[in-house]
């Protein structure tokens, strides 16, 4: 899908195609030429960032099937392209279906893992015949980006932006949208909301944000991957972070949220947030990062970030999980699945911050390590 005025919605199915060729070309040059001896795959050299070839006792060609959040999905797609070059007899196809939908077919064993932006609660979990393990894999901020002509600097204190999202606020030159910017030209013009159609753990991130901060949005509206959205006002629903990036994208006057990525690489503004300290934060590396390292992630990996403290904190970041089983039967798919893994707690980790996401903290990586090992007895996932 593409947009005049070069707004171009890149496909989370293939990534952002211009990282992913520099990053291929990047990791080529650094990692030489590929070998396969006996049924051990390696690599000649070291790959990205000087890190060891991967070696991957696979005795068979594997194919991995995974669906679930759009959220990660372009550097999930990147990292899969590379895994493939590192490791030619493992490949890994991932669709962005959205995390509802990813639970759903990770629950129905219909892929081999599954991805959502929300960690699944118990009762999910109970519903996993074969069990689950929830890997944070990459963390990343939920922005609100919106398409203001003319306005490239726009500060929405907490109960605008809840306002905003509730109704109660549709117009831009709202008294107290215009009293937190000043000197900013607001336009005589109806705010269009756009959120997402589609069973969302991005829509979960948001709302349960929104839930913490303001105890009417939790009473009306509340929180979940789905939620019934205001009647009043302007609303336009889109499917993926991709649909309501273009949505934003193609009409002036709106306001969404979808992860930083997404209107990082296609050039579409955001707006600063007021956080819990009270400071308007822009959404960046620097004030994702000082949002993770606010929380501690505990034993079973599962941490929901809804109002961090610190006044360089951001304040709507998440980890997002990969959803994988305890075992797997066949053996080449468990060690499979474990060197998909293992690259993307290390070289995928380099390609993270250039597609707009946080890479995961030393600390972070060798917990998600640990919890993973065990899946296959026949490999070892090293954190580099």
């Amino acid at each position: 899908m593409t947009i005049s005025n070069r707004r171009i919605i890149r496909s989370p199915r293939l990534g952002t195609i211009a990282s992913i060729a520099l990053l291929a070309t990047s990791l080529n040059a650094c990692g030489g030429n590929k070998t396969e001896t006996g049924t051990e795959t390696t690599g000649t050299g070291t790959t990205g960032g000087n890190q060891p070839a991967m070696q991957v006792p696979l005795e068979s060609n594997v194919s991995l099937t995974g669906a679930g959040a759009s959220f990660p999905a372009p550097l999930y797609q990147n990292w899969f392209v590379q895994l493939n070059q590192e490791v030619p007899k493992l490949q890994v196809n991932y669709q962005s279906v959205g995390s509802g939908a990813g639970v759903e077919q990770f629950t129905q064993g219909t892929v081999d893992f599954g991805a959502s932006d929300v960690a699944m609660k118990n009762e999910e979990i109970k519903k996993v015949k074969d069990g689950v393990l929830m890997l944070p894999m990459t963390a990343g901020s939920i922005v609100l980006a919106y398409n203001l002509p003319g306005v490239t600097d726009l500060k929405l204190p907490r109960d605008v932006y809840v306002g905003i999202f509730d109704g109660s606020i549709a117009k831009w030159n709202d008294p107290k949208i215009a009293a937190a910017n000043p000197g900013v030209k607001l336009p005589d013009q109806p705010i269009t909301v756009v959120h997402r159609a589609d069973g969302s753990g991005t829509t979960g991130v948001f709302t349960k944000h929104l839930s913490a901060v303001s105890p009417e949005w939790k009473k009306s509206i509340g929180e979940g991957k789905t939620v019934q959205w205001p009647t009043k006002g302007k609303f336009l629903g889109g499917k993926g972070n991709e649909g309501v990036t273009a949505a934003i994208g193609q009409n002036p006057g709106a306001i969404g949220y979808v992860e930083y990525g997404y209107a990082k690489n296609n050039n579409i503004a955001m707006a600063a947030l007021e956080n819990k300290a009270g400071k308007f934060v822009v959404p960046d590396d620097a004030t994702a990062a000082a949002t993770l390292e606010s929380v501690e992630l505990p034993a079973d990996l599962r941490a929901f970030i809804t109002d961090p403290d610190g006044d360089n904190a951001y304040p709507i970041v998440t980890y997002t999980w990969m959803l994988v089983h305890p075992k797997y039967a066949d053996k080449n798919k468990a060690i499979g699945v474990e060197a998909m893994i293992e690259y993307g707690l290390n070289q995928g980790q380099q390609q993270a911050a250039a597609l707009g996401y946080v890479p995961l903290p030393l600390t972070v990586r060798q917990k998600v390590a640990d919890v993973a090992d065990d899946i296959s007895p026949d490999y070892q996932i090293k954190v580099q």
